[in-house]
């Protein structure tokens, strides 16, 4: 079996030599030519430096996945297949998409006789070790075509799902990031307050390793957060930004129309938005209302 690999970044990469693993031939091309020449030693692996020398290596109908950022990129390269590519082919979409532009998409590539599958795709950088979790939209035929390669990323029993038709995969990768904001905004506020309580000098990597042995806590979040409060239990070295990819605002703005609430995962949404400096303006403002008001000192800034 044969596949081809747009985008080899860390995720890509990992995932193209995965293929390899497993005995299906990959054709990868990324617009770093650097990505590929990384993956070029590994057994079934053919480079492409080109998006055009890729599919010219590859026999019709062919298999091509997109494993690109959201966006801009991701629909540039849509486009540029939908003039490229022939009847039969089947194209995967692995970005962070947002899943109404994935319905529209997959239209527009069906009235072409070309198949497109959306695939929400969990795992980072650990993937190639423990594998993905695949959560997938588009019509059941095309998902039967590329089952072999589900099993190879996914090998583990029900590590991948069809989800639905077009835009399912998506919208479900959509509400997962939603509620990952949620679950590290709760582990870090639980081990900020910890961390506050100064006279009892608590141990939160340690405690973090013990919530690991059994809690009702335990996570995956859990134990990566265990891992580096080891090495740094302080984390003064960490500029306390944290930036949001878009999945998180997709999902409040979903939860808004549909009028569901969903109160915990969108204030992880605002306190990100908050580390990024947005609130800036807001807490100068308090500051001065307090001082309006009561006469309360304001905290001026060293202009030195």
């Amino acid at each position: 079996m044969q596949i081809g690999m747009i985008g080899l970044g860390r995720m890509g990469g990992a995932m193209a030599s995965k293929l390899c693993d497993a005995d299906i031939h990959v054709v990868g091309y990324d617009a770093d030519g650097k990505s590929v020449d990384a993956l070029i030693n590994v057994a079934g692996f053919d480079g492409a430096y080109s998006l055009d020398s890729l599919l010219n290596a590859m026999p019709t109908p062919r298999i091509i996945w997109l494993m690109l950022p959201a966006g801009k990129v991701t629909h540039s390269t849509l486009e540029e297949l939908r003039l490229k590519l022939a009847p039969g082919d089947l194209v995967v979409n692995g970005a962070n998409h947002f899943y109404k532009h994935s319905v529209a998409e997959a239209e527009m590539l069906r009235e072409l006789g070309i198949s497109l599958i959306d695939a929400g795709v969990s795992g980072g950088i650990h993937g190639k070790e423990n594998g993905y979790c695949l959560m997938l939209g588009g019509e059941a035929v095309a998902i039967k075509r590329i089952e072999r390669v589900l099993n190879g990323l996914a090998p583990k029993p029900s590590q991948w799902l069809h989800c639905g038709p077009s835009g399912a995969g998506h919208f479900t990768k959509m509400v997962h990031n939603g509620i990952e904001y949620a679950m590290m905004q709760a582990y870090a506020e639980g081990f900020s307050l910890m961390s506050a309580k100064r006279e009892f000098d608590l141990d939160i990597a340690a405690i973090a390793d013990t919530w690991r042995q059994g809690s009702v806590l335990r996570s995956w979040l859990l134990d990566l957060t265990a891992e580096f409060l080891k090495v740094d239990r302080a984390l003064d070295g960490v500029a306390p930004i944290v930036p949001d990819s878009g999945e998180g605002r997709w999902t409040a703005l979903e939860a808004i129309e549909l009028g569901v609430p969903t109160p915990v995962m969108s204030l992880a949404l605002m306190s990100r938005f908050a580390s990024q400096g947005e609130d800036e303006y807001s807490a100068k403002l308090l500051a001065m209302m307090r001082k309006g008001f009561g006469g309360h000192e304001v905290t001026g800034i060293d202009k030195k």
